[in-house]
Formats: C-alpha cells, sequence, structure tokens
C-alpha cells in the first residue's frame, strides 16, 4: 500500500469550520426554510399493542392553520417490501409499539400544527402486550447473525468441561440497561419536492445512506433524491440510518404539495430515533491457579422489536480478546412489544465489554493476581477465533503505560479499606477493544483555476472534526498548504461515502480522497501543472482496494484507569480520576482526538453511573423520557479526566496509517468505574448504573 508524506496530518490543528460554528453561520437542518414552508407535528400511539380503529380528522381539519392530517386511510402508499419495515409509516392500522406514529397534522405554522395534534383523537382497540426482557423468555431464539455481519454463535474446544475441569471458575450474569443516544441536536427533516424529485435536508450521519433508502420507498431513482447535511450536532449512531420521521416528513410534503419541516422533540426521540438494546449476560471463566483462561463462555441476551430485527453484537468482542482453548459465544433475542433498537455509540463492544472486563477483574480476585498482570497473562499471538495474524495489537503497552501515568504500583488489592473521612476510595482497570472498518467511498479532487483545489465526497461531520482532518489529509495528498484546499461534505450529490459510523469515517473516506488527490497530481504532472481555464478533475472509487484487506485482524486497543470515591452514608458514588491510554494507529489531529476520546469516556461514565431508560411495564413505555429524569454527566460529574495515546506505526491500515477512535473510549470506561467501586466498597455491582441504592446496603 503506498503512503504519503503528511506534514498537516499528525498536527493540533484547530477546526476549519469554527467561525462558522460560534457565530451561528453553520446552517443545521432545521435552519432551513424554503418558500411556502408548511410544519407536520406527529401523533404517537397510547397503547403498546393493537389496532387503529378509527382517527377523527374532520375535527382538526377545522382548526385554524390546519393544512392536512393524515393517517393510514388517506396517507401516499409506500413501496417498503425491499427496504426497512421501520419506515413502513401510516401504512397499517397495526400498532406495534407505544410511540409509534399513527398519524401527523400538517399546519400552516409550528403552533397550529402542535395544537391539532394534540387533540386529534385516536381510537384504538389494544391487545394484550410484552415489554420486559428477562432470561427463560419463551421467545428467545437464535437469529441468522448479529450486527452487521458476525455469526450468532461460536465454538471452539470443549468449553464445558473445561470449566468443570478448572482450578478456578467464574461464573457471573451482568446486564446492563437500555440506553438512549440523546445527541446534543434532536433529529430534523426538512422534505421538499419539485418537479426534479425530492429534496431532504436531514440532520444525519450519512447523506447517500438516506438517500439510498428514500429512493425506493417513494420509487424514485436514486439520482431523484438528493439529501443535503454539511452540519449536525451529534448523533451517537442514531442518525446513521432512516428513522420514520425521515419517511414521514417525505410523506407529509408529497401529500400537502408543499415543503414540510418535522422535528423530533427531545420526548418522542425516547420511541423512534432507536436506542441500546438491554443486555442479560452471563460470562464463564475458567483458569488455571496462574490465571491463564482454560475457558471462555460468553451468552447474551437481547431484545428487538416486532417491526425489525436488529441483533447486537454483544459477545463478538470476546472471541479474540484473550487467548483461551476452549471458548463459545451466543446471542438469543426475543422479539417485544417495543421499539427497534438500534446503533449507540460502540454498539455491542460497550456493553459486552462491561461484561467481560468485570468478570476479568472477578478472575483477578479469585486468582489473587493484579488485574492487569491477569490480562497481560492471557494475551493472545494471533486473533484466537480466525488465527489470523493482528496488523498491530498494543494492548499490554497501554496496560503498562496506564500504569505508569495512574500510580498503580503498589496498589493494595484489598477491597473496602482505603477511607478518607467518609469516603471510600477505589481504583479499577479494564481493557478496550474496536474493530477497524474500512469501507468503500467516492471521492472527486479539483484543481481550480486560481490555484486552489476543491475536494468533494459525502462524508459527514457530526461534530467529530471530519472536516478539518480531511483537509489536513487532502493537504497533504495535494503537497498544498491548506488555506488552498476546500472540502465539500454533507450533500448525497457528492461522490458516494460510507456513514459516519463504526469508527470507520475517516479511514473509509481518507482513503477515497487521498486517492482521488493522487490521481489529479498524475494528470497535473503529465501537464506539467497546467491547469485550464476549466480546471482538472480526478476521481477515486476505492472499492476493490477496501476488498482486497481481509489478511490481518485489525482493532484499536486501549485501557481504561478510574478511581472513585463512594459516600459511606448515602452510597453516592463520584469518579474523581479517569484515565485512557489508546493505540488506535496514527493520531490525524491530536486536538480533535483528545476532545473524541475524552467525549467516548465521559460517555462510559454516564453509562456506568447514570443511564437507564426504565420500562414502564403496564404501560409499555419509556418512563425516564427527557433530561430531567434520564440523567446523563455534566461538568461536575467529570472531575478529572485525561487521554492519551502511544505511537503505533501501522501501515498496512490505510494510506493515512489510522485506526477510528470515535468509540472506543467509551468501551472499557464502565467495566474500569465499577471495578473500581468494588475495590472501594467490596460491593460487586453486575447490573448498570451504579445507582446510589445498590450501594447502601453495602457500604453502610
Amino acid at each position: 500500500m503506498t503512503t504519503v508524506a503528511m506534514p498537516n496530518v499528525g498536527s493540533a490543528l484547530d477546526r476549519v469550520d469554527a467561525l462558522e460554528k460560534v457565530t451561528g453561520r453553520a446552517r443545521y437542518a432545521y435552519e432551513n426554510f424554503p418558500a411556502d414552508l408548511a410544519y407536520a407535528v406527529p401523533v404517537q400511539a397510547t397503547i403498546a399493542k393493537g389496532e387503529i380503529s378509527a382517527v377523527d380528522v374532520d375535527a382538526v381539519l377545522q382548526l385554524p392553520g390546519v393544512i392536512a392530517a393524515i393517517w393510514h386511510a388517506n396517507a401516499p402508499r409506500l413501496a417498503p417490501r425491499n427496504g426497512d419495515p421501520e419506515l413502513a409509516v401510516l401504512q397499517s392500522s397495526r400498532v406495534a409499539y407505544r410511540g409509534q406514529y399513527v398519524a401527523v397534522v400538517v399546519a400552516e405554522t409550528l403552533e397550529s400544527a402542535s395544537e391539532a395534534a394534540r387533540v386529534l383523537r385516536v381510537r384504538y382497540d389494544a391487545d394484550e402486550h410484552d415489554v420486559e426482557l428477562r432470561p427463560g423468555h419463551p421467545g428467545l431464539y437464535r437469529p441468522d447473525h448479529v450486527n452487521p455481519y458476525f455469526p450468532t454463535d461460536t465454538e471452539q474446544g470443549d468449553p464445558d468441561a473445561a470449566l468443570a475441569a478448572a482450578r478456578v471458575v467464574v461464573d457471573a450474569t451482568y446486564s446492563t440497561p437500555a440506553e438512549h443516544n440523546n445527541p446534543m441536536e434532536p433529529h430534523a427533516t426538512v422534505a421538499v419536492w419539485d418537479a426534479e424529485g425530492l429534496t431532504v435536508y436531514d440532520s444525519t450521519q450519512g447523506a447517500s445512506n438516506i438517500r439510498d433508502t428514500l429512493a425506493p420507498l417513494f420509487g424514485l431513482p436514486p439520482g431523484s433524491v438528493r439529501v443535503i447535511s454539511p452540519h449536525v450536532g451529534g448523533g451517537f449512531g442514531a442518525k446513521a440510518r432512516a428513522h420514520p420521521h425521515v419517511a414521514l416528513a417525505a410523506l407529509a410534503a408529497k401529500q400537502v404539495g408543499r415543503p414540510v419541516k418535522l422535528a423530533v422533540t427531545r420526548q418522542q426521540m425516547f420511541a423512534v430515533t432507536g436506542y441500546r438494546t438491554p443486555t442479560i449476560q452471563r460470562v464463564r471463566l475458567g483458569a488455571d491457579a496462574d490465571g491463564r483462561l482454560t475457558a471462555i463462555v460468553h451468552e447474551a441476551i437481547e431484545q428487538s422489536s416486532t417491526v425489525s430485527e436488529f441483533a447486537e453484537q454483544t459477545a463478538v468482542p470476546t472471541r479474540m480478546m484473550y487467548a483461551a482453548p476452549n471458548r463459545r459465544t451466543t446471542h438469543r433475542l426475543v422479539r417485544l412489544d417495543v421499539p427497534t433498537p438500534s446503533w449507540m455509540r460502540a454498539p455491542g463492544e460497550a456493553p459486552g465489554m462491561y461484561a467481560l472486563e468485570s468478570a476479568m477483574d472477578e478472575l483477578a480476585i479469585a486468582c489473587r493476581i493484579d488485574p492487569i498482570e491477569l490480562r497481560i497473562r492471557n494475551e493472545p499471538d494471533v486473533d484466537p477465533e480466525s488465527g489470523r495474524p493482528f496488523s498491530s495489537r498494543n494492548l499490554v503497552a497501554c496496560l503498562r503505560e496506564g500504569a505508569r501515568r495512574f500510580g498503580w504500583a503498589g496498589r493494595d488489592p484489598e477491597p473496602g479499606i482505603r477511607r478518607e473521612g467518609g469516603l471510600l476510595v477505589g481504583t479499577g482497570v479494564a481493557a478496550s477493544v474496536f474493530p477497524v472498518y474500512r469501507m468503500p467511498s467516492q471521492a472527486t479532487a479539483r484543481a481550480e483555476p486560481d490555484g486552489g483545489f476543491t475536494v468533494r465526497i459525502a462524508a459527514a461531520d457530526i461534530g467529530t472534526g471530519a472536516r478539518t482532518v480531511l483537509t489536513q489529509i487532502a493537504a497533504d495528498a495535494l503537497d498544498a498548504p491548506m488555506d488552498r484546499v476546500r472540502v465539500e461534505i454533507g450533500d448525497s450529490a457528492l461522490p458516494p461515502a460510507w456513514v459516519a459510523g463504526g469508527s470507520a469515517g475517516t479511514a473509509s473516506w481518507g482513503t477515497a480522497v487521498v486517492r482521488a488527490c493522487e490521481a489529479l497530481m498524475d494528470v497535473l504532472h503529465g501537464r506539467a501543472g497546467d491547469v485550464p481555464p476549466e480546471g482538472l478533475e480526478a476521481s477515486a472509487d476505492t472499492t476493490q482496494e477496501v476488498r482486497a484487506q481481509r489478511r490481518f485482524a485489525q482493532h484499536a486497543f486501549g485501557a481504561q484507569f478510574a478511581e472513585v470515591a463512594v459516600d459511606m452514608d448515602t452510597g453516592e458514588a463520584r469518579v474523581r480520576r479517569l484515565l485512557g491510554v489508546f493505540a488506535a494507529g496514527r493520531i490525524l489531529n491530536p486536538k480533535t482526538a483528545r476532545s473524541q476520546l475524552i467525549g467516548g469516556m465521559t460517555m462510559g461514565l454516564s453509562m456506568a453511573l447514570l443511564e437507564e431508560s426504565v420500562m414502564d411495564q403496564e404501560f409499555g413505555d419509556y418512563l425516564n423520557h427527557d433530561f430531567a429524569q434520564y440523567h446523563i454527566a455534566a461538568s461536575a460529574d467529570v472531575r478529572d479526566i485525561d487521554a492519551v495515546w502511544i505511537e503505533e506505526d501501522d501501515p498496512g491500515l490505510n494510506p493515512m496509517g489510522s485506526k477510528g477512535i470515535g468509540e472506543i473510549g467509551i468501551v472499557g470506561t464502565a467495566a474500569a468505574i465499577a471495578n473500581a467501586v468494588h475495590h472501594a466498597t467490596g460491593v460487586r455491582v453486575r447490573d448498570l448504573p451504579i445507582r446510589l441504592d445498590k450501594l447502601v446496603h453495602g457500604v453502610i
């Protein structure tokens, strides 16, 4: 693989769009106001399962400013058969979960639409519902695969016999609750139909993906749909695919013959924009007296909806994390009367590694071995299940560097004995991992007559600094100053690109940008640098290059260290220090990278101590569907947090030598905090979040 010299890449440069954002010039989806705009407000089901028997549309049509009230009996027909059944909005009388869209009101103003939606009467024939994920559920089954394409189950050797013969055994069940993504910018869509087709201004992590989803839904060729999304205020996976509101906005605009704006409220997001599935995980570890693993068994159960199957890859990271000759991983799913779960930052890895790394901590205690040393003893030489060599694997280096920086040496392993006044203090560690993905993308690079360059790719910047890093990459590949390079992204009219997801964005887009810039430089060299008045352009498609890269196991690794203090009177746990050390290839921009890693670790802190979507069994709804009750980490919760990385040279990854960093920060954090809480108190909390009521009886 050819690489390029990159003086800009690796520099801690400011964001190229910083001025636009701080001055308010950066335009987000909701801030588009086409002529003759109307407003749409959805009506959500108030039952969890059943049929719609009637909708009193005539009454709301008499209200001032109301243009239309649309439900399944008068809605335009869609064609979802070959797509996502989640997007078949207003196509059936069937209600599959509470909060499902059952109607939409369109009006001249947001206020008129909101009032009409509030008073619209919908009558139902309700059925008994089931919204509880539980072990032994009669509906549990084995899905064909788990997200995105992994085998559902794997097995090597005889793990049952190995567990029976093991000198030391850990057998524990861990659970994680449903969690909701909650990006800063709620989902919003503006849909405009004209003679050319459909234009959608959407808050999305992938304009190309949304275009390719909407086109067949409305019976259009992809070229007749354009999705525009230059700025996005966060996503965490919730904006990586089309959700029902996107289809609903386009449907409503088509029905009324006017542009329509639809904004999803924070409360509505808890039903219609995805969430992390709750999990129940049983982990069994068998080891010899020296702590070397002889068996690993990781079994996960999860939920999905009756509308669509989504099976998260919870146990997949266990397949390659530690060496053991006997191993089994399984996933079982139950379809409940709930919204469909989807991607949330580090899907699979975040909940799965919480369970595995908590179990590893329990094994270290049982073996009386330092938890860092235990992990080092079980370091594999190759990927334990595939047998492929790692392109690079520096987990041990992360653990050792983190121990040095954190002051791990001399740590007393005895739990519950360190007191500072009324506080119990402890420390914990956990490893983290996230796979390296690189997906096909296309890009164009253009030499302008004025001596500048324009690079175009339908990438997405969801607040990560992607636009900045792509500008750095392009400038180096073009051997040009950054101020002479303009990168255009966030528009499906640009060359198609992979979504900003799976920590694959920069690797996928950056490869396409480098190849397009290289092709342009070849053209320029052939013309002795002469640019005609109309400019020169070259393009690249990385499909074949990406498909050829299958020889290595490729992952980013890290180690998180946490110090917690637990109040002996109240059981309240506070994280006093949090350190992450990562091995993620070449860091392309230290400033934006550190921000991403710290953001992931902060989200992991939230996962450990705060985040929990509470299901009401009677009504089939999440009770705490707002920020007053769904708690996330605030500044006061993040007292001392730092992220660093080790130098890692892995030229076989991509032209930049980079690995994804958007998700690995969250992966091991919850386990590190849980392990620190146990070290502080002697209380092992196996069910997240670690609320004070789970600790108070153990520490008082």
